[in-house]
């Protein structure tokens, strides 16, 4: 009994699970993936970093992405030690970051940072919702896939500080490497190995192979996937283009990631109006918009209407995206979710 005992998961409780959940994926998204969208005009002002050079070291992050979403699926492994492993990868890479000053070094130290963030994307999503799921409160959900948005703002108000006071691309890439490790060591606790997942909810069967909705929801992710890289990517560079104050193009990022958090609670409601196919059709029609915006409307003001567009709506075609893949694949949605993954990469 007393064995036992010290084998109960630190963290019971259903907030206690989703708080996890979102500080996993502030760090695995927030950071992994997308600091270096705020972190880009630093490293061209004090790295010399061309455009094309960004897009390699973007490119080199999607490859790692598409790695991770792929052994995600050849690899069966724990989904809390897929955790745990992703987020201490995320925290080395990214304090790497601040110490490599070679192109090619940047290119391998971005595609490891890519392989972490899906792991952590797809087995806090499918380990998260399956605990969170059978109580039937979306709020927690939501709360889980703000993450994202929250580690976005926190790392783009950082870097409009770190520009204002003229420090390096590298003391971001440290901070922020830094604070992801404090993360890691914070939740650690919580993914234990002997905790995976609640059990599935009966009543449905087993989702098994290529079906259709597999097959549909599989490409829509990924035409998600080419919709809304050149903006999550360059957003704060076109900002940086219209106008040099980093008081005024920094904020272009951190008004993206609040967005990106506050959605996820907007669609708990209106995701039991339209459901999860329908709400996932709207995003994608909101995100095209704002991806048009600074092509049809140039100047800062676009840009920052168009940061509202695709940060207020990335993350609920994300949410949307994860929850009915746990509804066509019941009994086995982390293949699913990584197949889905695979091609958004």
């Amino acid at each position: 009994m007393g064995r036992r005992s010290r084998e109960t998961p630190i963290v019971q409780s259903p907030t206690g699970v989703a708080v996890a959940g979102l500080a996993a994926l502030a760090v695995a998204m927030g950071i992994g993936r997308f600091a270096f969208t705020p972190i880009l005009p630093m490293m061209q002002a004090d790295a010399g970093l061309s455009v094309a050079e960004g897009g390699y070291l973007a490119s080199a992050n999607y490859v790692g992405y598409l790695i991770g979403a792929v052994s995600a699926i050849a690899i069966k492994i724990r989904l809390t030690i897929a955790i745990r492993a992703g987020l201490a990868l995320i925290g080395a890479v990214t304090l790497a970051m601040g110490f490599e000053h070679r192109i090619a070094g940047w290119v391998a130290v971005r595609a490891l940072a890519g392989i972490g963030s899906a792991w952590v994307l797809i087995s806090v999503s499918a380990w998260c919702l399956g605990k969170l799921a059978p109580l039937r409160r979306p709020v927690l959900n939501s709360a889980v896939f703000a993450g994202v948005g929250a580690g976005i703002a926190v790392a783009g108000g950082y870097c409009v500080v770190l520009m204002e006071e003229k420090a390096s691309s590298a003391h971001a890439w440290v901070g922020l490497g830094l604070l992801s490790l404090i993360v890691t060591a914070l939740t650690w606790p919580v993914f234990r190995g002997d905790d995976d997942a609640a059990p599935v909810p009966s009543g449905r069967t087993t989702g098994r192979g290529f079906s259709p909705d597999f097959l549909r929801l599989v490409l829509c992710y990924g035409a998600f996937g080419f919709g809304y890289i050149i903006p999550a990517t360059f957003l704060p560079v076109m900002a940086r283009e219209a106008i040099r104050d980093p008081l005024i193009f920094g904020w272009s990022w951190p008004i993206f990631g609040v967005a990106a958090a506050a959605s996820t609670f907007a669609a708990a409601g209106l995701v039991t109006v339209f459901g999860n196919r329908r709400l996932w059709s709207l995003t994608h029609l909101v995100m095209a918009l704002g991806v048009v915006l600074p092509v049809v409307w140039p100047g800062i003001a676009g840009i920052m209407v168009a940061a509202l567009f695709v940060g207020g709506t990335f993350m609920v075609t994300t949410m949307t995206g994860m929850q009915e893949a746990r509804l066509v694949a019941v009994g086995q949605p982390t293949g699913l979710m990584a197949a889905m993954t695979s091609a958004f990469a």
